[in-house]
């Protein structure tokens, strides 16, 4: 896994690198921070139960439907800060787009580890070492999408191959549903609302809890965030 990260490192520099090159017309260079109430991740708060916030940050490039970049987050009680590497492309066709990335995770201050998955496919973990931790884990991303309509499938790279997501969703002008299930058969739905570019609001609710794994109780997110320039 730490040759996968590094692969992906390499590939997301040698992109910044070749946008840095194109010209300045053409390149496409994005930034923002934001805060939120909780870290909410495909139907599940990774906060402590008692609404932890997040604070996070992106920088992109992009250049020709290439683009590359990183994200990084505070707000999971297990795995700490996380920053993420990604690379991708993605266009339109008409009311058809399209989009195929590779995305890395990393949390360097993670208090656990990843060992793979038990005889009932579920993530187990251990206290962290220095040698492995949850942060080496790389899913690989499809999006087709046709107007307000989207679908997207996650699956996992190498230690992850058991896992998938699917996440299907559709927008009304500032609001927005999503229904997303995983490998386990947990499924969630999402309905968001953008108040304006900056604030935006999330109502997730699980709706098959497979054995009761996972907190049912309805998750209220408030977001907001602000571009650099």
């Amino acid at each position: 896994m730490k040759i996968s990260k590094s692969i992906l490192a390499g590939a997301v520099a040698a992109s910044v690198a070749l946008v840095g090159m194109a010209p300045v017309a053409q390149a496409e260079v994005s930034a923002s921070v934001g805060v939120a109430s909780s870290y909410l991740w495909r139907g599940i708060d990774l906060g402590d139960g008692y609404g932890t916030p997040a604070v996070f940050g992106d920088l992109g490039f992009s250049e020709g439907g290439f683009y590359a970049g990183t994200w990084v987050s505070s707000g999971d009680a297990n795995g700490g800060t996380e920053y993420d590497l990604y690379l991708g492309y993605g266009g339109e066709a008409g009311d058809f787009s399209y989009d195929v990335s590779l995305w890395s995770y990393q949390y360097p201050t993670a208090s656990t580890r990843y060992l793979g998955f038990n005889s009932e496919d579920e993530i187990v973990v251990s206290p962290s070492n220095d040698e492995s931790n949850i942060g080496d884990l790389m899913e690989a991303v499809v999006s087709l999408g046709y107007g307000p309509v989207s679908l997207s499938y996650y699956h996992g790279i190498q230690d992850l191959e058991e896992y998938y997501y699917v996440n299907a969703g559709v927008s009304f002008g500032d609001f927005g549903v999503n229904l997303g299930a995983h490998e386990d058969d947990m499924m969630h739905i999402d309905f968001s609302y953008a108040y304006n570019d900056n604030l935006s609001f999330t109502f997730s609710q699980v709706v098959d809890n497979v054995d009761g794994a996972y907190d049912d109780d309805l998750n209220v997110v408030v977001s907001y965030s602000i571009p650099i320039e």
